[in-house]
């Protein structure tokens, strides 16, 4: 009997088609309106959407899209696309390579026909984030799983885990970062994650006790946080500190991105940056380890603003580190994953039955 035509699916989270705010309500509306993201009644969240956010975010969010908005397109989907091609030459003959996004184009029902027009009938799923979320992680889980699910026959999924710990996505952002810490001659670094409402992670907390319970329940992966999200980063962030040689005074963890008036994760890095200035830090580095490819958050939200905030409080210079894009180390990295991911536990018989999360289960 022949072999299976195997395919890898690549997912990042979404982009708008252009810097427009009709490209961008239409990325918004599919994106907030997932209850996975904003998990509140959804009466609540048909009204905050649509009598809040959508008159008024897209313009705003189009006008700071146009800032770092590239030639190709949205940085997002062109780094995305680029680690993809890299990715796909690499496993030529091997496996089929397609990219989508959970929200916007290309989606992942057309990436999903065209693997399957390709005569692929088994499936390695590998989202595109580092620490785990059930905003991100679960809910690109939850759709592939749909899409996969459709027709008569349905394939066989293996799923790639979060790979906050693994030293090849930790090797390519050290290998990333090293140079340009060392140019701008920091004396600081700042690790900037995006942020959650806390209400995320108590959700996913199953002892119901920890989660939050203390200033310090971060500060070590156990049974208990080993798939907190914030823990992870914390965790992500002591390993990469390592491998740079940071000593324990000289750099920060933060959280950005909050939005609305809830309790979200922190420290909040708008208002982390005040303090470090405060406290004499001239020449500051920036990581955002929990994004793989530059895109707003990166660029426009801590590459522009974040940097008008910090010279505005004293400080000289704030230089962001570029995310890993399509990096030849980050492209070992993800080729890497994949061919452990084939070589694990066997794939779910098919996508009806394959686990609602992934080994292990996502808690972001």
């Amino acid at each position: 009997m022949p072999t299976p035509k195997r395919g890898v699916l690549l997912v990042n989270l979404g982009t708008p088609d252009a810097p427009e705010a009709g490209p961008v309500r239409r990325y918004l509306r599919e994106f907030l309106s997932d209850p996975r993201v904003v998990d509140i009644h959804p009466v609540g969240r048909w009204l905050l959407l649509n009598l809040i956010i959508l008159p008024v975010r897209p313009a705003r969010s189009a006008e700071a899209y146009r800032k770092v908005w590239m030639k190709e397109g949205s940085p997002l989907l062109v780094h995305s696309r680029a680690l993809a091609a890299a990715v796909a030459e690499r496993l030529k003959g091997e496996y089929e390579v397609e990219l989508a996004m959970r929200y916007g184009n290309p989606s992942l029902p057309d990436a999903v026909r065209a693997l399957q027009a390709r005569g692929v009938r088994e499936f390695i799923l590998l989202p595109l984030y580092p620490q785990e979320a059930t905003s991100s992680t679960s809910s690109t889980l939850a759709r592939a799983y749909e899409v996969l699910s459709q027709g008569w026959d349905v394939a066989s999924v293996r799923v790639v885990p979060a790979f906050h710990d693994h030293p090849g996505f930790l090797d390519a952002f050290t290998e990333v970062a090293r140079p340009v810490i060392a140019e701008a001659r920091a004396d600081h670094v700042l690790f900037s994650y995006h942020g959650l409402p806390e209400r995320h992670l108590r959700k996913s907390d199953a002892s119901g006790q920890h989660c939050l319970a203390s200033a310090g329940c971060c500060d070590v992966l156990t049974e208990v946080n080993r798939h907190c999200y914030r823990a992870q980063c914390f965790a992500t962030t002591r390993a990469l500190a390592e491998r740079l040689a940071l000593p324990s005074g000289g750099y920060t963890v933060s959280f950005q991105s909050r939005l609305g008036r809830t309790p979200w994760i922190s420290p909040y890095t708008d208002l982390v940056l005040p303090e470090l200035a405060g406290r004499g830090v001239k020449r500051l580095a920036v990581m955002c380890p929990a994004f793989v490819a530059d895109c707003l958050e990166t660029l426009e939200e801590v590459g522009l603003r974040a940097r008008e905030q910090f010279l505005a409080c004293g400080g000289e210079s704030l230089t962001l580190v570029p995310s890993l894009n399509s990096h030849p180390a980050w492209v070992d990295a993800v080729v890497r994953l994949v061919r452990e991911a084939d070589c694990a536990a066997p794939p779910a018989t098919s996508a009806r039955t394959a686990p609602a999360t992934p080994a292990p289960p996502p808690a972001r």
